[in-house]
């Protein structure tokens, strides 16, 4: 195959030209870099501005940013955007407790292993969206709703309401103490958890409807507790169909579930340390060993014959050097004074009821003797364990319970809920046999423990909270 070879000229001919575009190009680059620095010279002589100042007021005022009218439009969708679903989802009626609950069905909940579940908002996982309520409702929850909303963009006529609320979902009686208690608590562990932020406002949800109140001594306690007065929202100003939005928002509806025993002990140190401090209550008195306190009710649940209960547990506590006993009725003391009385308590004897909350101001490792009347261990299903359940998570210890056998019999042996409703409030009678031997060993195992036990752990929450 012939090649044709290139001739002289033709090859001087490209390399003149290539030259000549490569100058062409290398003079338009020096001459851009000229013009730009002259202008950034100029710009710098008139102005002691950064020129990225000016950079930035052109970029502003450019066509290329979104107009004032276009970022309302935007606004405006994402206002009507908002959705708003039932408080309480009669879909989950049948378990209404069951993981996420018929409570806010559609969110979740936020929980670290040990720790409290909750709900917060606004987090990341919403896109920083807050919680709306239209929630005024106290008769059906399925006529309340919450939904999540931008900052930015809240539903029309929306109320915001700045700082930490609180909102509560108890499935039971706030006006109970041991449940409003347990569903108060959770709320405790979060303040824990979140260097003691403490909120401007509570708000109270049964079956999501709105409630305005709860039991005087947890009322207290919470004050004891966070610090100040327990402001609980009801939503009394305003239309009453407008939404209320809240700047941050904490959801507990699982009470302590989820919580390790040691995060639940120390809920209740710091709340027996804020409440000591609360009303002042100094130190022990030295000459007493062991504090035994029986708290007494009037009519439901009462002792058939309460001298004769008194007595033997008295003589039991004389029959011990250093013993004291004291009885007293709790609804005739205020909430400061049963504070006093509980902390100089290390044995509290009492029939099953309320009162038995009083526990949780004992130091831990205290014990709790607890009496019922007849047919409750057949009947009152795992309702009668409560305070088994809040003495292990107090720290305290349980030492048994005493049924009593004797009792009129039920005239509707095939129907156990109306036998129930007789047994409920009976009256309790004793045994004097078991009752001084029951109190003996328990006052005398106090009294062991507390020879043992290590002098810092009388102070478990000094440093938490305020705690000292």
């Amino acid at each position: 195959m012939n090649r044709r070879a290139s001739s002289p000229q033709k090859w001087n001919n490209q390399f003149v030209s290539s030259c000549s575009l490569s100058s062409s190009k290398l003079l338009i680059h020096v001459l851009a870099v000229f013009v730009l620095l002259l202008v950034l010279w100029q710009i710098q002589q008139t102005s002691s501005a950064s020129p990225w100042a000016h950079w930035d007021k052109i970029r502003n005022n450019s066509c290329l940013t979104t107009s004032h009218d276009t970022r309302v439009m935007m606004a405006d969708k994402l206002r009507q955007a908002v959705t708003f679903l039932p408080l309480k989802d009669l879909r989950y009626a049948g378990v209404p407790m069951k993981d996420h609950t018929w409570f806010m069905s559609s969110l979740y909940d936020l929980q670290e292993q040990s720790e409290v579940q909750y709900q917060q908002h606004p987090t990341e996982a919403t896109g920083g969206r807050i919680l709306c309520l239209r929630g005024r409702d106290r008769h059906d929850g399925a006529w309340n709703s919450y939904a999540l909303a931008w900052p930015d963009a809240l539903p029309q006529n929306a109320t915001l309401m700045e700082g930490i609320t609180f909102v509560s979902y108890n499935h039971y009686d706030y006006h109970n103490i041991w449940h409003g208690l347990s569903a108060m608590m959770s709320f405790v562990a979060w303040h824990i958890k979140s260097q003691c932020a403490a909120p401007e406002r509570w708000i109270l949800y049964h079956w999501g409807e709105l409630r305005t109140s709860m039991a005087p001594w947890v009322t207290t306690l919470l004050e004891a507790t966070f610090g100040g007065a327990v402001k609980i929202e009801d939503f009394s100003s305003g239309d009453d169909d407008a939404p209320v939005c809240f700047e941050k928002a904490v959801v507990m509806r699982h009470n302590e579930g989820g919580m390790s025993t040691e995060k639940r002990m120390q809920v209740y140190d710091l709340m027996r340390c804020r409440a000591r401090m609360y009303c002042r209550v100094g130190g022990r008195d030295e000459r007493i060993k062991v504090g035994v306190t029986m708290l007494m009710r009037d009519g439901a649940r009462s002792f058939r014959n309460a001298s004769a209960v008194v007595g033997i547990f008295e003589e039991e506590c004389r029959r011990v050097l250093g013993c004291r006993l004291m009885v007293a009725y709790p609804h005739n003391l205020t909430f400061c004074e049963q504070v006093k009385l509980m902390s100089g308590t290390d044995v509290v004897i009492s029939a099953h009821g309320a009162q038995l909350s009083n526990m949780i101001l004992m130091d831990r490792n205290s014990s709790v003797m607890e009496l019922f009347p007849k047919g409750w261990k057949e009947m009152a299903g795992v309702g009668q364990y409560v305070h088994h359940w809040l003495a292990s998570w107090s720290g305290m210890k349980h030492e048994g319970a005493w049924r009593d056998p004797v009792g009129d019999p039920c005239p509707f042996p095939n129907d156990e809920a109306r036998c129930m409703s007789l047994f409920k409030n009976a009256k309790i009678g004793h045994n004097h046999t078991f009752f001084t031997q029951w109190g003996s060993n328990v006052i005398k195992d106090v009294i062991t423990r507390k020879a043992l036990q290590d002098p810092s752990s009388f102070a478990p929450a000094a440093g938490l909270c305020g705690c000292h």
